[in-house]
């Protein structure tokens, strides 16, 4: 879910500036599950442009205040969201923490690092959602940690309908700044691709597993 389209569009636009995000229908990537794909998002390159960095984490601090009010901590998934949700921690003035795919082998072999009291109502910061699996997976650990986790706001999804599944299936509210559709729908409109681009891009979003150029 979105909640303002402007918002969204704008994230679009400077995620494609800095090529956070990169569009290739005719020259797809492969990604690590080896699915082929026209799209590839790296969201960590937002930290090294000041402007861009600014505009996300005070866009999803608004809308973390707007959708929950204030929580007592927030969150971020490792490794891609510790930075931004630390500026986001930061723009609310609140405590951060963040959650390992895995517990650290040795120490105190913790998997959510940073202090978390039980009960604690926690705001998760996500960079990215493809299938939501990982996203969840934190989510899970924060709530053996005893945390009441109230949702995850995240800056970008592929907005695929196992996401939306699994969201549902978890119980967990998802709320993102940009989606796919906007991120389409501003690259057609700025001739950053062309209509038959634009026509592959929506078949791979359809089903992402067997597409293929």
């Amino acid at each position: 879910m979105i909640l303002d389209k402007e918002t969204a569009q704008k994230t679009a636009e400077l995620l494609l500036q800095i090529n956070a995000i990169k569009l290739q229908p005719q020259n797809p990537f492969t990604w690590a599950s080896g699915w082929k794909s026209p799209i590839y998002c790296d969201n960590r390159i937002i930290l090294s442009f000041p402007q861009v960095r600014n505009y996300i984490k005070e866009h999803l601090a608004k809308q973390i205040e707007k959708l929950y009010g204030k929580p007592d901590i927030i969150a971020g998934v490792a490794t891609g969201a510790i930075g931004i949700g630390a500026l986001v921690a930061d723009t609310l003035n609140l405590p951060f923490c963040y959650v390992r795919p895995d517990a650290k082998k040795h120490g105190r072999k913790n998997k959510v690092e940073g202090f978390l009291q039980e009960g604690q109502n926690v705001i998760v910061v996500e960079d990215l959602i493809s299938t939501g699996k990982s996203s969840l997976l934190a989510v899970e650990a924060l709530k053996e940690a005893n945390a009441n986790v109230k949702g995850m706001i995240a800056v970008f999804t592929y907005g695929f309908d196992v996401a939306e599944e699994n969201f549902k299936a978890a119980e967990v509210s998802l709320n993102t700044l940009s989606n796919y559709s906007n991120l389409i729908q501003l690259a057609e409109k700025s001739n950053y691709i062309t209509t038959t681009d634009t026509e592959l891009l929506s078949k791979w979003r359809e089903d992402p597993g067997n597409w293929s150029q």
